[in-house]
């Protein structure tokens, strides 16, 4: 299939990711924002099928980053999809503000991340590089022992210094991309960028089979990776497209600016066959 665009090794295709899969080379790592199902749009319609055909098209160290609602990701890791991938971790990206459809809810001003990876693979095989804040407070921790439920270990002790590196915690403060996105459910650089240089080593490839305006693209770009993402819509193809010919690589983008050095973040090193059946889709239930 010929890319709609294409420069140095990143490249869009505009089609379906079941047609667009097939003879794709094997992906570093997939970040992805499926439609949740949680609307009346027409176009959000909750698809799971996607997963089924991931195992052919990850590598054996690759993983899968999903965004989802809670729902959505309850529907996504009951699919028959899951029978060749397990569950990693899941972290929580906080935004600034939120949607409240509502008036007797919490306002939600959360989206929840999955990192699923192969059953055929160990976690220890599996491609990662911790991430870090350099915000740690001075302190010194001393520990007897281990909690009992993850075993013995035997006396230790440790030193923080004031502004050193912190393990990045699993709840991820990113402001939205309100007011600038140029997409319904546009993500942030600043949190792609932290899944990719985590997941995908340097000058590997991310895939996005729901690409939208091309954000992770544009992130796999600015960590020195390559990007293929797919769009079923000309009119987002063309948005992309437009980002990554213009190098909008210096997160100039209004709410979405977050560059590792604004953020306080660290980066420590440590064939394809697409499914011939039509795409799961499932309602999302009313309420």
């Amino acid at each position: 299939m010929k890319p709609y665009y294409e420069q140095d090794g990143t490249r869009i295709y505009h089609a379906h990711w079941i047609e667009a899969l097939a003879g794709l080379p094997l992906m570093d790592c997939c970040i992805t924002d499926p439609p949740y199902g949680e609307t009346s749009l027409d176009w959000d319609k909750a698809e799971i099928a996607w997963l089924s055909g991931m195992d052919r098209v990850i590598s054996r160290t690759g993983s899968i980053w999903s965004f989802g609602s809670l729902k959505y990701l309850s529907w996504l890791l009951r699919s028959n999809g899951m029978a060749a991938w397990r569950q990693a971790q899941e972290i929580v990206w906080e935004k600034h503000n939120g949607s409240n459809f509502h008036a007797d809810r919490f306002k939600r001003v959360h989206e929840l991340i999955v990192q699923l990876y192969k059953r055929s693979t160990s976690w220890d095989e599996v491609y990662k590089q911790p991430v870090y804040t350099n915000d740690a407070t001075a302190r010194a921790v001393r520990r007897k022992r281990r909690p009992t439920h993850t075993g013995h270990i035997e006396a230790a002790s440790y030193r923080s210094e004031d502004g050193g590196p912190r393990l990045m915690t699993s709840v991820l403060f990113e402001k939205s991309c309100h007011g600038y996105a140029e997409h319904p459910t546009q993500k942030p650089l600043g949190i792609l960028r932290t899944l990719i240089e985590y997941s995908c080593p340097p000058g590997g490839t991310v895939l996005d089979l729901f690409a939208g305006s091309g954000s992770t693209l544009v992130a796999a770009v600015a960590s020195g990776r390559t990007g293929i993402g797919i769009e079923l819509e000309e009119r987002y193809c063309e948005i992309a497209a437009r980002r990554l010919s213009q190098k909008a690589l210096d997160f100039g983008e209004g709410n979405c600016d977050s560059t590792p050095e604004k953020t306080g973040i660290t980066l420590h090193s440590g064939s394809a066959i697409p499914s011939t059946s039509e795409p799961e889709r499932i309602e999302a239930p009313k309420e």
